[in-house]
């Protein structure tokens, strides 16, 4: 067996670095080796300049030759000038790249460390530190020697560098001290971090298996899991053996942690479908103002005086050079007489037209109109389709940074006489609460969307809910119009919505729709990446970047969003050393096509909002992400809410639409293959829809009409029947609650 050696040296070069587990390979210089030494090992984080020492044995690598296989690596701030100035030089430092690392050597050679810890006043010295950049610097110090230590302290526990950095952002200075207080908090607080890492720091911290904080702990993660299925609560049955698979602890424990989480308040009781359910407290809440701030919509009287409807359709008719159909005028009559009411159909049923008809009748009456989206591509939309200004739904509330709730609330209404809400399919529990609480009782609330897409992302099933209390009053349209009767997307779609497989040949050269079938995957994607980058741009002229969308049923897999990326990617922008970065695992270039995936109230940018980078600073360390002509700064750090979006799923593309949608659609998918799922990506297409896959897996998402059932409370809240049931005793405890 070999004896362990220890060598020491300065990073040249980090060749790879995995931020996910750690894994690197690193270039060092060793004193007394005449050429770089490859080292291979584990660390939280690496940069070129630091010194490093490392203990392990020497390999022979068939590829790659000789290399020393560290099983223990530890960093340490460099001691020669070259290795400082490599190491200011890597962009580790806010404020320091390799301009002013230069500078800073020059300036203050070794004692740079010194200076920046013990004297920052000195930097002031150097040409071109100003106030502001000497303060970025200070902060970019104090900043790494923290984040460096977290990384430490998680990598220790398996915690990702990129989930360190998250925690590093959400917590502060504190974070160690606040995980080792309640390590479950990261599981509930942090995105990307399960709750299966938060059980293995807190095993590490002296929790116990069967401690109450853990199986509490437990019961919030699985409703929270839950909750991001799409559930508003859980069958209590469903709850405790969910609890014990996870937890595999006392029954008595697990019981004992939901009755205290019950006597708390945290959360509800409450009977549907005859089983007594668990419900989140926020969502339960949320779903009940809902009702009643509906029910009080109602029961107020409408905020425009009473006017001959009919006449006033004539006038429409003739402004407009139309001819409204016989369902279009009934539609309109009810809208325009009643003081909440839902619109829905499917594409090409004139759903368009009837909203615009209604919001110039509207608007003739001199009535406050405000329209809203839950997207900012479904609000431009929106505003193209109608030629009134429509905003997102965030930013209509007017979010308050500083606390993330909304400046416009139940104390502080919106100024308005009608809302009109469209794509309500895809608002969720949470944001229709809030957007609902704002709302003046004397407006009238119109909701616009299509109840056959997938239902919202976040907790419950608004639309589904509402219209199946059948209390408010609803229009469905489905005549379809000339135009749309004209196009194959819009009768492949309602095949599909149907349940009958459409035809999928023959539509000829001058079709909307074409199905190219694949033998297997691989195959599929191959063919993707060529429709996407070669044969549409030209024969038809389509830019790659900014008319087609690829989407996918899933994230993963090789025709997962993710793969398709990268291969896109590869394609049609690929990574280069001058206009690139490598963050979180992934590849940034000036050019690329990306999509925020979390709300940030500070940039004024949400989940799904699709922006293209437009400047890469390595000096700053900031990107420039240009999002609808807004010119936003990223710091790198900030890249975790950033992916690539040549490629997206499905859900992520709901209110949106492309000129061409390409959508791969395989029995690697089987988990998604729904009908709602493939309906919605082919009603994405307004020009083209090309669907590129297995004949297979359309057949099996087109027949499987079982959607997933959600759990919730709302469509019994309209009708104000929601049942806390019988006392329940837990068999374990011999308690009732």
């Amino acid at each position: 067996m070999q004896s362990l050696e220890n060598i020491s040296g300065i990073v040249e070069r980090v060749t790879f670095h995995n931020e996910e587990n750690g894994f690197c390979v690193l270039q060092v210089a060793v004193k007394g080796h005449k050429d770089l030494i490859t080292i291979v090992g584990s660390l939280p984080a690496v940069n070129a300049g630091e010194g490093i020492e490392a203990q392990g044995i020497w390999m022979q690598d068939r590829q790659y030759g000789t290399q020393f296989k560290a099983s223990l690596l530890k960093l340490m701030l460099p001691t020669t000038l070259e290795g400082i100035e490599k190491y200011l030089a890597s962009g580790l430092i806010s404020g320091i790249g390799p301009a002013y690392a230069k500078k800073l050597i020059t300036a203050f050679r070794e004692r740079i460390f010194d200076v920046i810890e013990s004297n920052p006043s000195q930097l002031a010295q150097v040409p071109g530190i100003g106030p502001s950049r000497q303060d970025k610097i200070i902060k970019g110090w104090a900043d790494q020697k923290v984040i460096r230590e977290i990384m430490l302290f998680l990598h220790s526990h398996g915690v990702s560098t990129s989930s360190a950095v998250r925690i590093y952002k959400t917590y502060g200075n504190n974070a160690v001290q606040l995980i080792q207080s309640n390590p479950y908090r990261l599981a509930r607080e942090i995105r990307g971090i399960g709750f299966k890492t938060s059980d293995d720091i807190a095993m590490h911290l002296g929790i116990a298996k069967d401690s109450l904080i853990r199986a509490r702990a437990g019961v919030s993660h699985i409703l929270a899991k839950a909750m991001g299925e799409g559930h508003c609560g859980l069958p209590l049955n469903l709850l405790l053996s969910s609890g014990q698979e996870l937890l595999a602890i006392n029954p008595q424990v697990l019981q004992q942690a939901v009755m205290l989480e019950l006597e708390a308040g945290e959360l509800i009781k409450a009977v549907t479908e005859n089983e007594i359910c668990i419900f989140l407290k926020e969502l339960y809440h949320a779903e009940k103002e809902i009702a009643e701030k509906l029910r009080a919509l109602s029961n107020n009287g409408l905020p425009w005086s009473s006017f001959n409807v009919h006449a006033s359709i004539e006038e429409v008719e003739h402004q407009n050079a139309i001819c409204l159909s016989a369902s279009q005028k009934q539609a309109l009559i009810k809208t325009l007489t009643h003081k909440v009411t839902i619109i829905t159909g499917g594409p090409g049923v004139g759903k368009t037209t009837l909203l615009r008809s209604i919001l110039q009748i509207l608007k003739a009456k001199n009535l406050n109109l405000v329209l809203c989206a839950p997207t900012g591509r479904a609000a431009q939309r929106m505003a193209q389709a109608t030629g009134m200004e429509a905003k997102t739904i965030h930013r209509l509330l007017n979010v308050n940074p500083k606390t993330g709730g909304f400046n416009y609330n139940e104390e502080n209404l919106l100024p308005c006489n009608v809302i009109v809400i469209d794509e309500v399919s895809m608002v969720d529990v949470p944001l229709m609460h809030a957007l609902l609480k704002a709302v003046p009782l004397t407006a009238a609330v119109i909701f616009v969307g299509d109840q056959d897409q997938l239902p919202s992302v976040g907790p419950g099933q608004v639309l589904s809910d509402f219209i199946a209390a059948k209390i408010i009053s609803y229009v469905h349209l489905t005549e379809t119009f000339r135009q749309g009767a004209q196009s194959t997307i819009v009768s492949v779609a309602r095949s599909i919505n149907m349940g009958v497989l459409p035809k999928l040949k023959g539509y000829g050269p001058e079709s909307d729709f074409f199905f190219i079938e694949a033998p297997d995957v691989e195959e599929g994607v191959k063919q993707i990446i060529e429709i996407v980058c070669t044969r549409l741009p030209n024969k038809f002229g389509y830019s790659s970047l900014n008319d087609i969308q690829v989407l996918c049923p899933m994230t993963r897999g090789v025709a997962g969003s993710r793969n398709i990326n990268m291969e896109l990617q590869r394609r049609l922008n690929p990574p280069n050393t001058a206009k690139s970065i490598q963050k979180f695992g992934a590849w940034f270039s000036v050019g690329d096509k990306v999509m925020q995936i979390e709300n940030n109230y500070d940039k004024e940018v949400y989940n799904g909002d699709i922006g293209f980078i437009q400047n890469i600073n390595l000096e700053e360390e900031e990107v420039i992400i240009s999002f609808d002509s807004r010119n936003i700064i990223y710091e790198f750090n900030d890249l975790d809410e950033i992916v690539l979006a040549y490629a997206m799923t499905i859900h992520k593309s709901q209110g949106s639409e492309c000129p061409v949608v390409v959508i791969p659609l395989f029995m690697q998918h089987y988990p998604m293959l729904q009908k709602n799922l493939v309906y919605t990506a082919i009603t994405r297409g307004k020009r083209l829809v090309i669907l590129v896959g297995q004949k297979k897996a359309l057949a099996i998402a087109v027949s499987n009409k079982n959607l997933r059932k959600r759990w919730s409370l709302l469509s019994q809240h309209l009708h104000g029947l929601v049942d806390k049931g019988e006392t329940f005793k837990f068999p374990y405890l011999g308690a009732s609650f």
